[in-house]
């Protein structure tokens, strides 16, 4: 998030819509929805919340690997990491449609055709279960305390949680001190559904929250603050983005 990278998010596509290729997406052209990416600041000079971003690392990826970006996250990613419930598939395969909650807006109203398509897969194209993820955070957690290189070496887990350039980001979720231990915080917010998740990964204690509503952070943000009551979880003062 300090790559001076701009676009910070994607609003997605309706189901049936025409989707844009990821030269499209990076490029903001038709049918693409969204301006193009570009440099918006120097390097490492500030933060920058950059979904953006994530569309170059996507691009990145796919160029070095020779595959598909979401085929090359099930084989890094999601199958090592045992998240059996998750994909990148967008649109979202049939045999999977069934098991997907539909989004609403905040006024209540079910997103037509029940959810948006993110064809910027990196940066908003992941479908998840609350299970998985906490299993993802148990495992950086493992990794971060030197317990395990299973799923990522401890070298490129404790990296993964510091702080880069200055700003409230490491790599991937917001990372701060929290009464003395390290706290890993993300909100998830696409059209029609927000989370949240949170790792005290010396503590090896975390959460995670899923709503399909766009009011949905009010209940995720109340649901942690009352577990860190609950559990004794060290303070963690305003919940990042």
């Amino acid at each position: 998030m300090t790559a001076g990278i701009g676009v910070p998010g994607f609003l997605g596509y309706e189901v049936g819509a025409a989707l844009p290729t990821l030269t499209q997406i990076l490029d903001g052209m038709p049918p693409a929805n969204s301006p193009p990416v570009t440099v918006i600041a120097v390097s490492g000079s500030a933060y920058h919340y950059s979904g953006g971003g994530y569309e170059i690392a996507e691009a990145l990826m796919v160029d070095a690997l020779h595959a598909p970006f979401p085929e090359a996250m099930d084989a890094l990613v999601l199958k090592p990491a045992e998240m059996t419930h998750s994909t990148f598939a967008q649109p979202l395969p049939p045999n999977l449609e069934a098991t997907a909650t539909t989004g609403h807006f905040a006024d209540g109203k079910e997103l037509p055709g029940h959810w948006h398509v993110f064809p910027e897969h990196a940066a908003a194209g992941l479908w998840s279960t609350p299970s998985d993820l906490a299993n993802l955070l148990l495992l950086i957690g493992r990794a971060w305390r030197g317990e395990s290189r299973l799923f990522l070496a401890p070298e490129t887990a404790r990296e993964m949680l510091t702080p880069q350039n200055g700003g409230p980001y490491g790599l991937g979720a917001a990372v701060t001190d929290a009464g003395g231990s390290l706290v890993l915080m993300k909100r998830g917010q696409n059209v029609g559904y927000q989370g949240y998740l949170i790792l005290f990964p010396a503590e090896g204690r975390g959460m995670v929250v899923m709503t399909n509503s766009d009011n949905g952070s009010v209940l995720a943000e109340s649901l942690i603050r009352r577990a860190a009551q609950l559990y004794g979880w060290p303070p963690v003062g305003a919940l990042a983005d």
